[in-house]
């Protein structure tokens, strides 16, 4: 429930931000006006001493978040996707944010295995090891199937924690509702819908057969990806709280000097990783939006191995061929286009000009290139390509958000590996093949051919759809009756006989 019972986590939430000095950091990062300000020093500032004291090693926000728990922890990591919310030096900040907590022990690991799946541990693997990684929401054990012999690694959520973050998320509710109203300019900044994106991913994160599910839609997406590995799911042995996938050896892909004195190609592993994750978003539409070192790991053959799937993101057909001019009218310097692009999706309002937009593309632009990736900071290239959408009335769009901020630690994986490596130059041969495919007469063609395919399933029904559309035109129906449903389904059956005619010219029949 919503309602007043949450003012106590409210309090112990700003008591413990002022007592970490978090604070005046996280308001002066969201620019909060003087009334929230003080609003948070009265619900803090007294209550101080009531406040978890955290890590003091730890940067003032992250320390705050990391003491008070795990839902507060991934509420951090999901904020680091959204510096249009947090600001990029705050993003930057929760980026790095340790999800490693105190794990529970190996016998309720394994009773919890025996509930869900009811099977017996000691039936199932011939060995169960101690967790080998303990994060916010689950923890890890590495384990031996009886029955093949092969290795796994076992999943299981932490007991107790789908209640935990059920009650913090409905204090997360009841803060964002107080900042909208008390401060009307953080309204554009969407905070109830920021919690409820939060809640989205959560969920999703606390039934692990999602997570089993987007490896194997994952894996099948990029099963002809040389050199790209997605584990396999063991079905049988996986449930709501637990998911056993193939455990993966090789190296961490944040171990430079291991990879190094492994061999590895350094500078072709940096731009394998950055162009697979821009082929995943762009030729897919699907891509694992959570690619940092600690999801990647380097096997001895030199694939690349992903790992936790619990934040994956998608993109429609239409935003990927956006997204997509608009990468190749940067990389080209037609920032005319661009603007272009960005008004004909409707992403910038039709009243505002054109060629001031391009412009401050342009300033956006123009400073990149030529320059290798050691000397742009794509945190500041961020924030200014932010500004200046905003400044243009450009509303912020969560898909893109997600895919920018992806892109961002993808490219600082890729830098950590070759130093020297230029996001744009990479980018170009992956984005130039997407629209050879996708943007010009033969995609034309192709959305042609799949409207008259959709036209041919509902042929038969064509002519009454398209008499009553007429009709209607001819004789209205009167105010008062209720509307007849089957209005807006005629007038796309209209515009579909319409496509289908000149698919028809098109092809010449």
């Amino acid at each position: 429930m919503r309602g007043p019972h949450n003012i106590w986590s409210l309090i112990r939430t700003g008591a413990t931000f002022e007592r970490t000095g978090a604070m005046g950091v996280a308001l002066k990062a969201v620019n909060a006006p003087p009334q929230m300000r003080l609003a948070a020093r009265v619900v803090g500032w007294p209550f101080k001493w009531l406040g978890a004291k955290g890590d003091p090693t730890m940067p003032p926000v992250t320390r705050a978040l990391t003491a008070m728990g795990p839902a507060y922890i991934k509420f951090g990591q999901i904020l680091s996707t959204r510096p249009d919310v947090v600001g990029d030096e705050l993003a930057q900040q929760l980026r790095v944010l340790q999800d490693k907590l105190p794990p529970f022990d190996t016998a309720t690991a394994k009773a919890s295995f025996e509930r869900e799946i009811e099977i017996a541990a000691d039936a199932a693997f011939s060995e169960f090891s101690e967790p080998v990684a303990a994060a916010s929401i689950a923890q890890v054990h590495r384990a031996r199937l009886r029955s093949t012999g092969r290795d796994v690694a076992v999943k299981i959520l932490r007991p107790g924690i789908e209640r935990a973050f059920r009650r913090d998320i409905d204090a997360f509710y009841f803060v964002a509702n107080m900042i909208e109203r008390l401060s009307p300019a953080s309204r554009r900044l969407k905070p109830t819908d920021v919690i409820a994106h939060f809640e989205g991913v959560v969920m999703k994160e606390l039934d692990l057969r999602l997570e089993g599910a987007a490896a194997a839609e994952f894996a099948a997406s990029t099963a002809d990806d040389p050199g790209f590995t997605v584990p396999e799911n063991h079905w049988p042995l996986s449930g709501r709280r637990v998911l056993v996938l193939d455990w993966v050896g090789g190296i961490p892909m944040g171990d430079v000097p291991a990879l190094r004195a492994a061999g590895h190609d350094l500078t072709a592993l940096g731009e394998r990783v950055l162009q697979m994750f821009l082929r995943h978003a762009l030729r897919d539409g699907y891509f694992h939006a959570d690619m940092h070192q600690g999801n990647l790991k380097v096997s001895d053959s030199g694939d690349i191995v992903a790992l936790d799937f619990g934040i994956m993101g998608r993109i429609d057909e239409y935003t990927r061929r956006v997204y997509a001019e608009i990468l190749m009218g940067f990389i080209r310097k037609d920032y005319r286009r661009v603007a272009e692009v960005h008004f004909e999706a409707g992403y910038v309002p039709a009243d505002r000009d054109i060629d001031a937009f391009a412009q401050a593309l342009r300033s956006v632009g123009e400073p990149i290139f030529g320059m290798d990736a050691s000397q742009i900071s794509m945190a500041k290239l961020l924030a200014y390509l932010f500004e200046v959408t905003e400044r243009f009335g450009m509303e912020t769009r969560t898909e893109l958000i997600l895919l920018q901020r992806t892109m961002v630690v993808v490219e600082g994986v890729a830098r950590s590996l070759h130093p020297n490596i230029n996001i744009w130059e990479v980018a170009q041969p992956v984005v130039e093949d997407y629209i050879r495919t996708n943007v010009g007469p033969r995609a034309f063609a192709r959305d042609l051919a799949e409207t008259a395919k959709v036209l041919a399933r509902f042929g038969p029904r064509l002519p009454k759809l398209a008499e009553a559309a007429i009709m209607a035109q001819v004789d209205p129906p009167q105010p008062d009756p209720p509307r007849r449903g089957w209005h807006p389904v005629a007038w796309a059956a209209l515009g579909a006989a319409a496509s289908a005619a000149g698919f028809a010219a098109y092809l010449g029949l």
